[in-house]
């Protein structure tokens, strides 16, 4: 087995949440011999001594504050729902504890900047996931964008049909939270490949109704953004699911002045005027496996991680900004600085 040299011991890792992306870190860990998943929380008390059955996992922490406060947890990772996000996060760092955390890192930016204040006070590893720049599409994209020329427009959508709607926290206003922060992988990617945005303008719906003063539970969201970049690029951005959404989809298309990339889930095409090019994409299996092992190497080697913490906070201020547009009803400017990449 793998050890950590500073302590003999593999890192301990102790989970927050017991759903998907909780199972698929503690396979990960699992698979991984420089680290142990020595404990787990819940919300539901047997759903999480199941999980810890499942996963061989040998504590059940009652409270996750009794999980962030264990001396013998080296890692936190937090997998629950968006709206505790910042507050698990800042209670872990307090205790002295390294965090990987799912986007969205919190609800709001200042929330966001004060677990990154925090980090670097207590000099501790704090990671946001975006595995959306380590999957297929994106690293395509990427190693294809620069033959369309100088990009110009672009279309993004993601639906999810679901019907009926289960009554749990992804389908919840205050839990979830504004759709674009909850899914900030759709901003991310984009703020990733084109940079800066200077403007954004959104519109929102839950059950077939405006937005503004709606909470509680919802059967049906719609959320569209235009976003123009400070390159000139425009960006329309779709985010739908529930009972009324009727056809799934999950494509991407850049138009350039020299040519188009068209990407529908693992098919992509590249348009010139030869003509159209089949494009191979990868896999979007195994992307926490590597989200994981970026971490590791971050913690054990000094290894930089694939992301920045400004990069995630940045995608943060855009979506924010796209909620006080459906909010308003107007255009809102983004203000926040563009930051530097990580590995550039």
């Amino acid at each position: 087995m793998g050890f950590d040299e500073r302590t003999g011991q593999p890192v301990r890792v102790g989970l927050i949440g017991t759903g998907f992306v909780a199972k698929a870190r503690a396979a990960a860990f699992e698979a991984d011999d420089r680290a142990q998943v020595v404990a787990v929380w819940g919300h539901r008390v047997e759903t999480a001594h199941t999980f810890a059955q499942t996963q061989t996992i040998p504590t059940v922490c009652p409270t996750w504050q009794d999980l962030v406060a264990h001396a013998a947890i080296d890692l936190v990772v937090v997998c629950n729902i968006n709206c505790d996000h910042g507050l698990v996060v800042q209670a872990a760092l307090m205790a002295g504890k390294a965090v990987v955390v799912e986007y969205p890192l919190a609800l709001c930016p200042d929330e966001a900047q004060r677990a990154i204040a925090l980090a670097q006070q207590q000099n501790l590893l704090l990671h946001v996931e975006h595995i959306e720049l380590l999957g297929g599409l994106h690293q395509a994209m990427m190693a294809h964008l620069p033959q369309v020329g100088i990009p110009h427009y672009v279309r993004y959508a993601t639906a999810v049909p679901q019907n009926p709607v289960p009554q749990k926290w992804t389908f919840c206003v205050e839990q979830f939270g504004f759709p674009l922060v909850a899914a900030l992988s759709r901003v991310h990617r984009l703020t990733n490949l084109f940079g800066a945005v200077d403007e954004v303008f959104c519109q929102l719906q839950y059950d077939d109704r405006a937005a503004v003063g709606f909470t509680g539970y919802f059967k049906q969201c719609r959320c569209t953004a235009q976003l123009r970049f400070a390159n000139g690029v425009i960006a329309e951005v779709l985010y739908a699911k529930g009972e009324q959404t009727w056809r799934s989809q999950r494509w991407m298309e850049v138009e350039g002045d020299r040519g188009a990339l068209t990407f529908d889930r693992e098919a992509g095409t590249l348009i010139t005027t030869a003509g159209e090019t089949p494009i191979e994409v990868g896999s979007r299996r195994g992307l926490f496996a590597q989200d994981t092992a970026s971490v590791l190497d971050a913690l054990l080697e000094g290894k930089p991680l694939y992301v920045t913490l400004a990069e995630s906070l940045y995608a943060l201020q855009v979506a924010t900004a796209a909620a006080t547009s459906a909010q308003t009803g107007r255009s809102v400017r983004v203000e926040a600085s563009y930051p530097k990449r990580a590995g550039r």
